[in-house]
């Protein structure tokens, strides 16, 4: 009993510091809470959770064994994660007005739960949640789901708190000229993030 529960407060200590630093889905989610408010950030967030657990799924399922036989495709994820953010902060650089027209949408839910499987922050955190939380055995199936479970439930409110940030912004941000130079910052750690993938 006392193995289980210092493993289940090892996985949300561990949920809690990799999900409320700063990484790509933060980022992205401090912009779009910026420019589209909390509301509409909603799939967003529930992109990247739905990704995350898929991810730790399948991680514990063997694909992690498959990247450590073909770095390639770990590279090509990267490349893609690259090209992404770089994409992304094309577009935050040249965003000088807070959106409010239905025409104009945050990142789809979609969108996000792919980008996770290009993200090799939460590439990494998969593997380490199967690698040290998760013991072989039997129900080792059970085990997988729950520990994704686990991590979707503590990394909800650590990435609603960037959505939230960028949301509060957005009350004292109106000039278009501020709003432009806060873009650009975004638009600048995007593109850096996406160099950063290759450290």
């Amino acid at each position: 009993m006392s193995n289980v529960l210092d493993t289940l407060w090892g996985l949300m200590t561990y949920t809690v510091v990799m999900t409320i630093t700063p990484g790509p889905n933060n980022i992205l989610l401090l912009s779009s809470g910026l420019n589209f408010g909390l509301r509409r950030t909603g799939w967003h967030m529930a992109g990247i959770l739905s990704g995350v657990l898929l991810q730790i799924c399948v991680t514990g399922a063997g694909l992690g064994a498959v990247f450590a036989l073909v770095p390639e495709l770990q590279a090509l994820l990267k490349l893609t994660g690259s090209l992404y953010m770089l994409w992304l902060a094309r577009r935050l650089w040249f965003t000088g007005t807070l959106h409010v027209a239905p025409a104009s949408r945050s990142i789809r839910y979609g969108e996000a739960l792919a980008f996770q499987f290009m993200n090799p922050k939460t590439w990494i955190m998969a593997t380490t949640v199967i690698a040290v939380f998760v013991p072989a055995g039997d129900g080792y199936g059970e085990r997988v789901v729950m520990a994704g479970l686990i991590f979707v439930g503590f990394a909800l409110p650590c990435i609603s708190l960037w959505a939230a940030s960028g949301a509060g912004l957005r009350a004292w941000i109106q000039e278009p000229v501020v709003l432009r130079r806060v873009n650009r910052c975004l638009a600048f750690l995007s593109a850096v993030t996406a160099f950063l993938f290759w450290i």
